[in-house]
């Protein structure tokens, strides 16, 4: 579990203070971890920017890439571009609860960070709500399931050439 993890490791004792780079390449197997399987492919670069301060880290996490994912409509898989970042402070001390995402608690002595649940969170919080493939949107994509849709929309019904007068009542309500 946590040998696919371990480079996701910052080890902050030994570095100075100011600030330090770090960079990783995020692929599936990262996503498979944590039992993830909405990418069917996926490659993110990550930089990560520590700056360590004498009382507590800052971090600053930018990600960007593509990944593969299913439109919620038409069920094809598309890229989708992820572009996101992230910030948050390390404080050292015990007993001490916070109700911040942008702080985390490590105990007094410690002396790395693992930051792939970090990672993962910031990542996964920036996909779209809904996923659309960009053919549904702009009308390019032809598939067996959207020629359904189309077919199974309403139509407005119309009486000898004119429209259904049943309807101009609601229409009065916009």
């Amino acid at each position: 579990m946590m040998t696919v993890l371990k480079e996701f490791d910052i080890p902050f004792v030994g570095l100075k203070t100011g600030k330090h780079d770090f960079l990783y390449t995020i692929e599936p197997k990262f996503f498979a971890h944590f039992g993830f399987t909405d990418f069917q492919t996926v490659k993110l670069n990550a930089k990560v920017t520590l700056d360590k301060k004498p009382s507590f880290l800052e971090f600053h996490f930018a990600i960007e890439g593509l990944g593969q994912l299913q439109c919620d409509v038409s069920m094809e898989w598309y890229d989708q571009k992820i572009s996101t970042a992230y910030d948050f402070v390390v404080k050292f001390g015990s007993g001490q609860e916070t109700d911040s995402d942008e702080i985390v608690l490590l105990p007094e002595g410690s002396y790395q960070i693992n930051i792939a649940q970090y990672l993962y969170e910031c990542i996964v919080l920036s996909l779209p709500y809904k996923r659309i493939h960009p053919g549904v949107e702009d009308g390019s994509l032809k598939n067996e399931i959207l020629e359904k849709l189309s077919a199974l929309e309403p139509k407005e019904e119309k009486l000898n050439g004119e429209q259904d007068p049943r309807w101009n009542k609601l229409k009065d309500l916009l």
